[in-house]
């Protein structure tokens, strides 16, 4: 009964994972500058890892590749923050008029 209701949590997880990460696609596609873009993935990127990671946990239960699950989450939850900071800083840096750029059109 209790590893049912695990199983059922796991699953929920890992779909609103997938869920999280199609809506990151979209927001890839949708928004036009390119800093608006990366802050799309870059969210939609660690709270979709987080969501299946957890998943994973819940459906593996209380063992080693769980544990291993919980460490693999620690890292990408620590370096996927970091590497779309740089990425962004590296953007602004190389765009000379980056002030002009990033005025939104009204429509």
């Amino acid at each position: 009964m209790v590893s049912e209701i695990f199983s059922g949590i796991g699953l929920a997880f890992l779909i609103f994972g997938l869920f999280v990460f199609f809506t990151a696609v979209l927001g890839l596609f949708r928004f036009e500058y390119v800093l608006n873009r990366m802050h799309a993935a870059a969210v939609g990127d660690a709270l979709g890892i987080f969501c299946i990671l957890i998943g994973l946990i819940f459906l593996h239960g209380a063992t080693l590749p769980a544990f291993k699950t919980v460490l693999i989450l620690v890292f990408l939850w620590m370096t996927s923050p970091v590497a779309s900071h740089l990425i962004a800083e590296v953007e602004v840096a190389t765009i000379p008029n980056i002030k002009s750029e990033c005025k939104e059109e009204r429509r």
